[in-house]
């Protein structure tokens, strides 16, 4: 009777630690981001080709940089003009540290010499912002 315990723990035991696991994570402290630039359309293309292919070094940084589920959309607004939106979830501590971490990397550096001239700043945006940062109004999950 015994081993038929020990058997059945030993069963249970991946999914409970699959378990625990989760709800550690639940736990976990998740800040959400979504932003907003422009993209010159003579740029379009370019853009999407570098963002399919993106640099391994580049995504390696982001997640070191404790950011996931990094997402960026492409709509043309009734203006004429493509905006991108990003949405990304942070899982740090301490934002300011990781994103100065992110912009002091050589490979960052290279990246954004080459995604920067395809975008331009909406004009409503906080002094010295890049991508103009959006106020969550809704989150439901």
């Amino acid at each position: 009777m015994r081993k038929f315990f020990i058997a059945i723990a030993c069963l249970m035991l991946p999914a409970m630690l699959m378990y625990v696991h989760a709800r550690a994570e639940a736990a976990q402290k998740v800040q959400r981001f979504g932003s907003v630039i422009g993209l010159k359309a003579e740029k379009l293309d370019y853009y999407k080709e570098l963002h399919a292919n993106a640099w391994p070094e580049v995504l390696k940084m982001i997640k070191d940089c404790n950011i996931r589920n990094y997402s960026i959309y492409l709509h043309k607004l009734d203006d004429g003009n493509y905006y991108l939106f990003s949405y990304f979830e942070y899982t740090g501590d301490d934002f300011k540290a990781d994103m100065a971490k992110m912009a002091a990397d050589p490979m960052t550096q290279k990246w954004w010499k080459e995604t920067d001239p395809c975008q331009f700043p909406v004009k409503n945006r906080a002094e010295g912002e890049k991508w103009a940062a959006m106020e969550e109004v809704f989150h439901s999950d």
